[in-house]
């Protein structure tokens, strides 16, 4: 870079005479120790030059653009990083690289056998996604999806893994997006395994990405398929990653059969007991959310499993008196839940929670609990690499 500076600013000769005493003669730049090195800074390297004109290019991120598709394995590599660094410094660089034509050759990339190649497109995508436009440049490229997917499941390293799954949690800000990612072979599958058997870092940007592809309603189904509800749940005992989990779980205890797919979890309920007594206290919020929720979708069988934990109603007292406003809200309700189960076990002289509570467990909603009631955890921002 510093050399292509250079020749933009001062430009070039290739011999330079001197008419000193009436002669002619080529004379290398002073101070310069061989005709080598003077060869060096006389001569333009291909590189630098427009692939059709052959003229020096004035525009870096053209130059950077456009050497992907016509440069060597080794030139790809170097302007893949090129475009990488220019598209950590600012949101211009990002638009005026996608603007150039960078994204498809980058998605080309990751495909490759060259590790140090492969982890440079990722994260200059990663980094290209941060821009709102290229969102949808990215998503609109027909395969670059499916190859990111492909990185997150089989990258050469570690650190392409992660920028392919810190990639998918940045499309899957945009709502419309969600769906087609999670449909996606292999997407939810391969950020579900990041998130059991990843390093603390992969692991976040798992559990980021599976919270916002569960905050889509038809992505239930799929996150259950995949086996992601078991992951969410045994990542409530990462104190890293668990208020993250809790939040996505209750999303997905929302819908009767998520509710049932959590439930039959044996450590579920367990979990999320531990986070209302340990948890930060956004953690405490989509715990107690989640066992609320687990109440009103998964029929007697949840109700009884939840009320029935040790501890329940002394967390529900501490939280209602310590918790955020929403967490009060939400530990008022299952308090109430509670005290109804309670009553109706005497009431019926033992015969079970269950039978009192999931006839009315649909009028016992709070009107409050709507679709944005779950705490997102908007501190997460898509990291810059």
């Amino acid at each position: 870079m510093t050399r292509y500076c250079r020749f933009l600013i001062f430009g070039f000769e290739e011999d330079e005479l001197d008419l000193e005493n009436g002669s002619q003669k080529k004379n290398p730049k002073k101070g310069l120790i061989t005709q080598e090195i003077a060869d060096t800074f006389l001569t333009v390297p291909k590189d630098f030059c427009c692939p059709i004109s052959l003229d020096l290019t004035r525009d870096p991120v053209i130059m950077e653009a456009g050497a992907i598709p016509n440069g060597s394995q080794s030139g790809k590599t170097i302007a893949a990083q090129e475009i990488r660094l220019l598209a950590k410094t600012g949101r211009e660089n990002r638009a005026f690289l996608a603007e150039a034509g960078a994204i498809p050759y980058l998605w080309n990339l990751l495909a490759s056998p060259s590790s140090v190649a492969q982890e440079n497109s990722v994260t200059a995508l990663l980094n290209l996604s941060i821009c709102d436009k290229n969102k949808s440049r990215i998503m609109d490229e027909t395969g670059c999806l499916g190859s990111i997917v492909a990185v997150l499941r089989f990258g050469h390293t570690t650190e392409a893994r992660e920028n392919a799954a810190a990639t998918l949690f940045s499309l899957s800000a945009v709502h419309d997006y969600k769906k087609i990612i999670a449909d996606e072979t292999g997407a939810v599958e391969a950020l579900a395994g990041l998130l059991q058997d990843g390093t603390p870092r992969r692991k976040k940007d798992a559990v980021t990405a599976l919270f916002n592809l569960s905050t889509h309603t038809e992505n239930c189904v799929r996150m259950i398929e995949a086996g992601a509800v078991t992951t969410l749940v045994e990542a409530l005992g990462n104190e890293g990653v668990a208020e993250e989990a809790a939040g996505a779980l209750a999303l997905i205890v929302r819908h009767p059969f998520g509710a049932k797919a959590v439930v039959s979890q044996d450590e579920a309920v367990a979990g999320l007991i531990g986070m209302m007594r340990c948890g930060t206290p956004r953690g405490k919020e989509n715990a107690v959310a989640a066992l609320l929720e687990l109440c009103r979708s998964g029929g007697s069988v949840a109700t009884e499993r939840v009320v029935k934990a040790p501890a329940l109603a002394g967390l529900l007292q501490t939280l209602l008196f310590t918790g955020t406003k929403r967490a009060r809200r939400k530990a008022a309700s299952l308090a109430r839940v509670f005290q109804r189960c309670e009553n109706a076990s005497l009431h019926y002289g033992g015969l079970g929670v269950g039978y009192a509570y999931a006839s009315n467990s649909a009028q016992t909603r709070d009107s409050s609990f709507v679709s944005g009631d779950v705490s997102i955890p908007m501190s997460i921002s898509v990291p810059v690499l």
